[in-house]
């Protein structure tokens, strides 16, 4: 099975940091990968996005129109995003900065209020890794362990004085959305 996933948002929001992590803790389970960053002059304050492919034999194309899941960090992404979604797929929403809502009812749209839970964990600018963490819990599109072993290779590696509030951040993302109904 193939599953794909766009992360995006305001160049700064950790994107491309995201969708890293996610393709690391991918790999790490055995998973064929594609990531796909994209960005430019949007860089710093324009949209950026990524692109995560997973699937368990080799991928065809890395071309996505139509992701089965996505994670909008900003305004102008979920009206990007949020219409080209699958029906049946997952996207995760910042409550925190979107008060808009996708507007389909053939979704599973979860809102997180990311900046404050990264607040909670010690690091505002984290929402990227708390909302990563509400769409890991809410799919089980990899296991959390691979994620937290992702963090602490690539977070661990450059700066482990901010590995701690990393996991927290991912584990209260992840407990952001505990409870609620997986989509079937």
């Amino acid at each position: 099975m193939e599953r794909s996933i766009v992360f995006a948002g305001f160049g700064g929001q950790g994107i491309l940091f995201a969708g890293h992590v996610l393709a690391e803790a991918a790999m790490d389970e055995g998973s064929q990968v594609i990531w796909i960053p994209s960005y430019g002059p949007e860089m710093r304050g324009g949209t950026a996005f990524c692109t995560v492919i997973i699937g368990d034999e080799p991928i065809g194309s890395p071309i996505v129109d139509h992701p089965d899941m996505a994670v909008a960090f900003n305004p102008p992404s979920l009206a990007k995003f949020g219409p080209t979604i699958v029906p049946g797929g997952v996207l995760v929403v910042n409550d925190s900065l979107v008060e808009a809502s996708a507007g389909r009812d053939d979704i599973d749209e979860i809102r997180v209020r990311c900046t404050q839970l990264a607040r909670e964990a010690g690091d505002d600018r984290l929402i990227n890794v708390v909302a990563l963490g509400a769409l890991v819990g809410r799919t089980g599109i990899v296991r959390g362990e691979s994620v937290r072993e992702a963090l602490r290779d690539i977070v661990g590696r450059k700066r482990p004085e901010a590995l701690e509030i990393d996991l927290r951040a991912f584990d209260l993302g992840m407990a952001a959305v505990e409870g609620a109904a997986v989509p079937a």
